[in-house]
């Protein structure tokens, strides 16, 4: 894994009164007064455009996969409003997707300026809480297969992503730290396209005393390092997983690294040390997974 890091309009004076005829040709613009025939400002894509406010991203599910997966979540049901453009509320209609919630229709502009710049909701927007997610007995039993834990990683890309590779291989759920990561919702959840309404997420205060406690059940911690002299491959068994990834600018933490049972690397023959972290995670999701396979 790599080492690098992740990572008013304001107008002034005074507006121009009435003023009777120039003595001036009527044919020549007129000064401080309305001109019918202003000269044509050429468009500068530099110019500094109305800003649509501080969105609270936090509190919107945007795009089709991630709302369609919030709709059909049980533990969403009487929550939130469904916001969608015409066409797509038309679809929700006629393929029973609503899941017993009231759409709301609106245009698509409207929904652009309720959510951050670039968000490509696809018309359809739920406005809604984010989950609170799962108490950890409730993945810590029975052990097996892998879980995965995710140690003070911010970006919500990447977390979206991995939330995404861990729900296709399978994974029992995912474990992250309260105080540091970021919501279920927005771009995360953008990003995981429907992943963290089907994915279990135990939010807990102190990611050591987590994996004490799984230990106890039966669980084995591996840790993704890239400056492990032990590979992926050779650190793996056919035992219940943990699998642990750190930020990519500190890696894990010091106490959590002490609490794995292993460290290991993903070996990169080609020199170019530099996945990101949500690769690392797909690649080392399917080593898990290979390892765990029956022989």
């Amino acid at each position: 894994m790599s080492q690098n890091r992740e990572r008013n309009d304001r107008k002034t004076g005074k507006k121009p009164g009435f003023r009777g005829k120039s003595p001036e040709s009527a044919d020549a613009p007129r000064k401080g007064g309305w001109n019918p025939n202003p000269t044509t400002k050429a468009f500068n894509p530099a110019a500094p455009r109305p800003s649509r406010g501080k969105v609270d991203a936090d509190n919107f599910v945007w795009g089709r996969h991630p709302v369609l997966a919030a709709l059909a979540n049980p533990a969403r049901q009487g929550m939130g409003r469904l916001l969608a453009s015409p066409d797509r509320a038309v679809e929700l209609e006629r393929d029973n997707l609503t899941h017993g919630h009231v759409v709301e229709v609106m245009e698509p502009q409207l929904l652009d300026r309720m959510l951050p710049a670039g968000a490509v909701h696809q018309g359809l927007v739920f406005k809604v809480q984010p989950l609170e997610g799962v108490a950890l007995a409730d993945i810590a039993e029975p052990a097996e297969g892998v879980i995965v834990m995710l140690d003070q990683l911010t970006d919500p890309q990447n977390v979206g992503a991995i939330f995404r590779s861990a729900l296709a291989f399978g994974a029992r759920g995912i474990i992250v730290q309260d105080r540091h990561s970021p919501a279920l919702a927005g771009a995360l959840a953008k990003a995981a396209a429907g992943a963290t309404e089907r994915l279990p997420c135990a939010r807990v205060t102190n990611l050591s005393r987590a994996l004490e406690t799984l230990a106890e059940h039966g669980w084995r911690a591996v840790g993704l390092d890239g400056t492990s002299d032990e590979t992926l491959e050779t650190a793996l068994d056919s035992r219940p997983t943990i699998l642990v990834l750190g930020s990519e600018g500190d890696g894990i933490r010091r106490l959590v690294a002490e609490h794995c049972d292993v460290l290991a690397r993903i070996p990169m023959p080609g020199g170019f040390e530099s996945l990101n972290v949500s690769n690392a995670a797909a690649v080392a999701l399917y080593e898990v997974t290979r390892a765990q396979r029956p022989a």
